[in-house]
């Protein structure tokens, strides 16, 4: 008998159909859009997994620093979806739903755990991790914790991902820890600190969905663990009660 098809939520986006189309290449997956604009939460119900995608910044009212406004790009923001993606990750955290978070969605899920955020990088005297002048992504290395799920995922000390963000995490999320760093110190991915506490939950800055190389450890792993964990939801919640 072949698997059922999992279903996975993906937050909308400017770019949602780079996260759609990756996410469900081949495979016996399903994806349902979800829109701050739709309000459409009750689809959370049929969900099996959620991928938090990229996109404006997070409003800095929501890690308590509104007068962190005039540090992020103005213009590229969405309180609307902020506070929708904050019940998204309310509904999962409740229900033990997998999800993995990509560049906003790490940062959004952050400040979800009660963490904050560096609004801009280069203003707080830190390298550039944006785009390049030529407006292709950066690329540089990080270095996984060797005692974190991720070192596990991706098999590997060190590897090389794209880079296109100027905000991060700064204070680290209650029951969150720090999984990989950047050679200058940035937060490039999180996790549980205790994996057993909950379900799922891969954080990372960069873009695997956009990577060059899809066949390295830090795009085909991620994605082959976060669909492996929606998987095994599915048959947990098949599973006959006991």
């Amino acid at each position: 008998m072949s698997e059922k098809r999992i279903i996975i939520g993906v937050t909308d986006c400017s770019k949602y159909k780079n996260y759609n189309d990756w996410i469900s290449k081949p495979g016996n997956i399903e994806t349902i859009q979800l829109s701050a604009t739709r309000k459409n939460l009750a689809d959370l119900a049929l969900c099996d997994g959620v991928v938090l995608t990229g996109g404006e910044d997070v409003h800095p009212r929501f890690y308590n620093r509104p007068d962190l406004l005039p540090y992020c790009y103005a213009d590229d923001i969405s309180e609307i979806r902020d506070e929708f993606e904050l019940q998204v990750l309310q509904y999962t955290e409740a229900r033990g739903i997998p999800v993995l978070g990509i560049c906003r969605g790490l940062q959004i899920a952050n400040v979800f755990f009660g963490g904050t955020l560096i609004p801009d990088l280069p203003q707080w005297g830190k390298f550039n991790h944006s785009k390049l002048p030529d407006n292709t992504d950066r690329y540089h290395t990080i270095q996984p914790d060797p005692n974190a799920q991720l070192y596990q995922i991706t098999e590997g000390e060190e590897g090389m991902i794209n880079s296109n963000h100027h905000q991060c995490a700064d204070r680290v999320g209650q029951r969150l820890v720090a999984s990989a760093l950047s050679p200058d110190g940035i937060v490039e991915a999180m996790e549980r600190r205790n994996p057993d506490e909950g379900a799922f939950l891969c954080l990372v800055q960069w873009h695997p969905e956009r990577m060059k190389d899809q066949g390295s450890n830090f795009a085909k792993k991620i994605r082959g663990a976060f669909i492996a964990a929606c998987q095994q939801k599915k048959q947990e919640a098949a599973a006959p009660k006991p």
